[in-house]
């Protein structure tokens, strides 16, 4: 397997987006409830726009041809954590790559962005429930650490 992982451009905003809704999805069949009202043509708009103003990033990772994995990443600032900081947005590896190693060159991968810009720590959010007990443990094998809390989340956005 060649495997290659490489920075997005806007250019890259509809793979990303077809990785990052198929995520989605995921989360929404393994919880069986609608966390996210998503769509692919929006979804790979806001990730074109947020790219290219350089509020977001993306790493994506290709087999031969195949994008297999993409994880987006934001850099942010908390004073609990000594500055600036990084947060993994989506982190997802198709299913046919996981176990393969893939997931782990990925956070490497985000390690290493997130070093060169000189960020304190890396954060990300995923749900304490037993339909991804195998997600937390893939991040603590991978040096992340749980540190408590949940997402919350009050939506400011009206769509009408």
């Amino acid at each position: 397997m060649k495997l290659e992982f490489i920075q997005a451009t806007p250019d890259h905003a509809e793979t990303i987006g077809l990785l990052v809704v198929q995520l989605t999805q995921e989360i929404c069949e393994r919880t069986h409830a609608q966390h996210f009202d998503i769509d692919l043509e929006s979804t790979v708009q806001r990730c074109a726009e947020l790219l290219s103003v350089g509020h977001y990033a993306a790493i994506i990772g290709w087999s031969d041809d195949i994008p297999v994995a993409v994880s987006t990443i934001t850099e942010t600032y908390a004073l609990y954590a000594g500055g600036k900081i990084g947060v993994i947005q989506e982190f997802y590896v198709i299913p046919e790559f996981r176990r393969s190693g893939v997931g782990a060159l990925l956070i490497e991968q985000v390690r290493i962005y997130g070093q060169q810009r000189g960020w304190s720590c890396i954060e990300l959010c995923t749900p304490p429930l037993p339909e991804f007990e195998r997600t937390l443990s893939f991040y603590q094998h991978n040096g992340l650490i749980p540190v408590g809390g949940r997402k919350m989340r009050q939506n400011l956005a009206t769509n009408g």
